[in-house]
């Protein structure tokens, strides 16, 4: 944990928000070793912050026991480098317990996860994130998908609860975004309330979020590819229409209707990705199951597809870690 408020360093980052997924071994069990090794790839590539055990790091799987013992890994590889944002669900009460586990563990802060299967009214779920969020001295991030889904009402009152500084929407609502992030502007001027794209691959609603001023997003492809990430959000901060466009054609696209072939494969399919970058994680654990063989082939070609791109565009890396001097062909 570092003493800088998490609110002002993700108010500018200079990279994709990394999620890793949790390492398993062959027994099944947690290898923090694995992970911690995944961690500190995705922080020598660029990341501008470690969200340990989210969605893509199979939350809903881990025991409590585990879930404090990846965040402490976070923790301990990142050393203060970038923050560490843990996840908690499920009711109030459980949330409120992981919450406190990931304080002990060391973390910057929480993106609170939508309350486990229950629909609730707007009343229920501000007085669910308001008792979260004083739980702990952590700073909250809300997660917006599913069944927690916020009237523009509803974020102004998140946005002027104490400890919560911002709303990930995995929605991905444009017309309602623009509406809170409009509300949020009108009813609490000077508020430095942030906002993330948190589709599963953000990356392709980006130029669509940046339209209504939300800049900051979650990175799965960053996971296993982060030539790749790193390469489309310098194109997204520069203005690269041209670059960002041949990615989100012939690479982001294409993994987005892969990624819809499958139930669970916002994750079994980015966790597959990473062992095809050599990273013995393991596999997902259940209820959640394997992509096929068919489907992995096609997830090789679309990443060798992206790379290729890189190549064509002079986005490759040269040794002093900027992107290489070459001529676009």
């Amino acid at each position: 944990m570092t003493s800088a408020p998490l609110a002002a360093r993700l108010t500018h980052v200079a990279g994709p928000l990394f999620f890793p997924v949790t390492a398993y071994g062959p027994d099944g069990a947690v290898d923090l070793g694995a992970f911690r090794a995944h961690v500190r790839s995705g922080i020598d590539a660029g990341a501008a912050a470690v969200f340990a055990c989210c969605g893509t790091g199979e939350f809903h799987a881990l025991t409590p026991e585990e879930f404090r013992l990846v965040v402490a890994a976070a923790v301990e590889e990142t050393a203060g480098e970038v923050p560490v944002v843990a996840g908690a669900g499920y009711g109030t009460a459980l949330a409120v317990q992981y919450a406190k586990l990931a304080e002990e563990a060391g973390a910057d802060g929480l993106l609170a996860m939508p309350p486990y299967l229950v629909f609730a009214d707007q009343e229920g779920l501000l007085a669910h994130y308001t008792a979260l969020a004083a739980a702990t001295s952590l700073e909250t991030i809300v997660y917006q998908r599913d069944n927690a889904v916020f009237t523009p009402e509803t974020v102004v009152a998140l946005a002027g609860t104490p400890g919560i500084i911002g709303l990930k929407d995995g929605y991905g609502d444009l017309d309602l975004m623009q509406r809170i992030v409009s509300a949020v502007r009108t009813e609490r001027p000077g508020e430095d309330f942030l906002y993330f794209n948190g589709l599963p691959t953000a990356e392709l609603t980006g130029l669509a979020y940046r339209g209504i001023g939300v800049t900051l997003y979650s990175s799965a492809v960053f996971a296993f590819a982060p030539d790749i990430a790193l390469a489309f959000h310098r194109a997204l901060e520069s203005g690269d229409d041209e670059f960002a466009n041949a990615l989100l054609d012939h690479f982001y696209r294409p993994l987005v209707e892969l990624r819809a072939k499958g139930r669970g494969y916002a994750v079994s399919l980015v966790k597959a990705a990473v062992r095809l970058e050599g990273r013995p994680v393991g596999e997902v654990r259940t209820p959640l199951s394997e992509p096929t063989a068919a489907h992995i082939e096609e997830l090789t070609a679309i990443i060798e597809r992206g790379r290729a791109l890189l190549e064509k565009y002079g986005q490759t890396k040269s040794t002093s870690g900027e992107p290489a001097a070459q001529e676009r062909g």
